[in-house]
């Protein structure tokens, strides 16, 4: 077997390990943790544009952080899957703008909501470490589409968890992008400086 596919797999049993943590938090847990995030004081200056994301399955719900940042003068996004295997793109969106469900089920902007650049992005993970690193759910639309606004403006890129999901190292690919900063319901670990 290929290191690549070692890694692979190896990240494959973290993700099922931190997602069965995830799921077995209590709905109190999960409302707890989103008003926390929402409290957060986040390295970022405002105004900028902020994009969030739709929850999905047991994911922290970033609503109420995004309506706080909104509150104080951030522009809102949401990321849109175009196709598979390709980056998402983000389009505005206000809290008082209704969504349509996309792909997997996954609510967002409609399509007549202007295309944004964000400068910040907030992102879903399945595990990470406190090194920056992240495991995604598999499909590498987040590396992508880091990677893409990376090589266009300087972003901010925020994951988004519970502490729960915290694993010791997660294993890197080459395509792996890394984060700036990770927030749960306890602390936000800023990596920037390291």
């Amino acid at each position: 077997m290929d290191g690549n596919r070692f890694l692979a797999n190896l990240k494959d049993d973290f993700r099922r390990g931190a997602l069965a943590q995830r799921d077995a938090l209590s709905v109190e847990a999960r409302a707890d943790a989103a008003a926390a995030i929402a409290r957060a004081s986040l390295p970022v200056e405002l105004p900028a544009t902020v994009a969030g994301y739709s929850p999905i399955n047991s994911e922290l719900d970033p609503y109420p952080l995004m309506h706080a940042l909104a509150a104080r003068g951030a522009m809102l996004a949401l990321p849109v899957i175009i196709a598979r295997n390709q980056a998402l793109i983000f389009r505005a969106w206000q809290p008082d703008e209704g969504l349509v469900r996309g792909p997997f089920g996954i609510f967002q902007p409609s399509s007549d909501a202007d295309e944004v650049d964000p400068d910040i992005v907030l992102v879903p993970l399945a595990a990470f470490d406190r090194a920056g690193h992240r495991i995604g759910y598999g499909r590498g639309y987040y590396d992508r589409t880091l990677q893409d606004l990376r090589t266009i403006k300087k972003i901010t890129v925020i994951g988004v968890a519970f502490a729960v999901q915290e694993i010791e190292t997660v294993p890197r690919l080459p395509h792996d992008e890394q984060l700036d900063c990770v927030l749960t319901e306890r602390e936000l670990i800023d990596l920037r400086s390291l």
